[in-house]
């Protein structure tokens, strides 16, 4: 099962970091906090203070074509803010 699905890199998540060690990670919705940390520290080789989780509902889309109203719906997901060890910083564009 895989813990960690991707990163989160936006304007806001930049601002959080810029100001303490705080990255954002969409991650497994069945994974728990203790998972996430075990997955952080050895994906990349840092030390998690803390770790907080939001859980998020998809949202509902519909939109009108030829053949009348097509509705659907995005998935839920997880997201959790990671709080490093002060000094500890990890690098997303390093390897590009």
């Amino acid at each position: 099962m895989e813990i960690l699905k991707k990163p989160v890199v936006t304007e806001k998540m930049n601002r959080i970091t810029e100001k303490q060690p705080r990255y954002g990670f969409i991650v497994n919705r069945f994974s728990n906090k203790i998972e996430i940390k075990k997955a952080v520290e050895s994906m990349y080789g840092v030390t998690v203070e803390s770790v907080n989780t939001m859980v998020y509902r998809g949202k509902s889309k519909s939109r009108g074509t030829k053949t009348g109203v097509v509705s659907g719906a995005k998935p839920n997901y997880k997201k959790a803010i990671v709080t490093l060890k002060q000094g500890d910083n990890i690098d997303f564009f390093g390897n590009i």
